[in-house]
């Protein structure tokens, strides 16, 4: 599985959102200028997000972005599935003469399912608000050092 460039770009600007969001709403312009994304790119992303329902659009002069729902209730899953659809690992072609239905099926069960099954686990478990903390932390330490 890889990650495209919508999708990193995505996270980026929903943990940005999550950040800097709580009593406003948040132009893409600065979410953009603070993360190093095309404001063009980051309003295809957040296209996607509104169509998902993860973030939702103001417009006029008080107008920007906001996410739809609390941190804690959007998942990395459903973060990844709006910008890149569906993340599993397609199912193994199985044949139908029985020496290659045994193959593709122990393929099919004992490497794609499990794998599919963790990445799932694993997506699902992973918040926005867990994102949000892991950033807020990283960039609390990093203020914290000094150099000589």
């Amino acid at each position: 599985m890889k990650f495209s460039k919508k999708c990193r770009y995505g996270l980026r600007a929903l943990i940005d959102l999550a950040v800097n969001s709580e009593n406003d709403h948040i132009v893409l312009g600065s979410i953009a200028k603070r993360n190093g994304i095309s404001p063009q790119y980051l309003e295809q992303v957040f296209a996607s997000l509104r169509r998902a329902g993860i973030a939702k659009g103001i417009k006029g002069s008080q107008g920007g972005y906001r996410l739809n729902a609390d941190p804690k209730e959007i998942t990395a899953a459903m973060i990844v599935e709006a910008l890149d659809g569906s993340y599993r690992i397609e199912d193994e072609e199985i044949l139908d003469d029985s020496h290659g239905y045994g193959i593709g099926a122990s393929i099919q069960e004992l490497v794609i399912d499990r794998i599919n099954d963790q990445m799932d686990q694993l997506l699902q478990e992973i918040t926005l608000d867990d994102l949000r903390k892991r950033y807020l932390d990283h960039r609390e330490y990093s203020q914290d050092m000094y150099y000589i």
